[in-house]
């Protein structure tokens, strides 16, 4: 479902006028339905670690220099070098003085830092994109905003959860006479895709509501 989907099932939701066009969405409900849309959007992406969000990345560790742009658009998951896993660690000073301890990388002033190599080392990184959305073509961005595009939470968990959460959040209301179907369907969704696109698929669901 596009964002000019979307943003009808909530106009039809909350019974006021569907439009025929993208463009007629100019009014102040609308700005603002578009906005709690891409918010409900952003939050859940951030939620968890969810499988949809995982992405793969080459980087190139020059010989002799023991650092790397951070290009990384997200949180970064497992670095695999040499076929061997890295793990982060806190102190980053110890990179400086050739001290840290071994399979181990770091972050600095927008760099990864890694031991010094005599060779180049091609360097994995598994992240979860800090992207939330996806265009027409393909393209992967922060927000929902042209016709076409997409929330990069996948059917059938994109639906229920964009618009009855986007529904509870413009009203924020719990007396309002949908309220409660609109919080229980959103429930019911959340947990569904936690239980099964979660990484972790054993915590608990936690559902949290704020109101504007």
């Amino acid at each position: 479902m596009n964002y000019f989907e979307l943003i009808n099932k909530c106009l039809v939701e909350l019974n006021y006028k569907q439009e025929t066009s993208f463009s007629q969405l100019s009014k102040n409900e609308h700005e603002k339905l578009k906005n709690i849309i891409n918010i409900i959007n952003t939050e859940i992406c951030s939620l968890e670690k969810w499988n949809f969000l995982l992405r793969e990345i080459s980087l190139t560790l020059p010989a002799q220099t023991g650092q790397i742009a951070n290009s990384v658009n997200g949180r970064i998951a497992a670095v695999i070098l040499d076929g061997q896993k890295y793990f982060y660690l806190d102190d980053f000073e110890k990179f400086f003085t050739n001290s840290q301890p071994e399979k181990t990388y770091t972050s600095f002033n927008d760099k990864l830092l890694f031991p010094v190599f005599d060779e180049e080392k091609e360097i994995k990184i598994i992240y979860y994109t800090a992207d939330c959305a996806v265009s027409g073509t393909g393209e992967e961005k922060k927000v929902l905003e042209a016709e076409t595009d997409e929330s990069l939470i996948p059917e059938p968990f994109s639906e229920p959860l964009l618009v009855y959460g986007s529904c509870m959040r413009l009203k924020g209301n719990p007396q309002h006479t949908r309220f409660n179907y609109w919080y229980g369907m959103y429930k019911e969704a959340l947990a569904n895709m936690k239980a099964k696109l979660a990484v972790d698929a054993n915590a608990a669901p936690q559902v949290n509501l704020f109101r504007t």
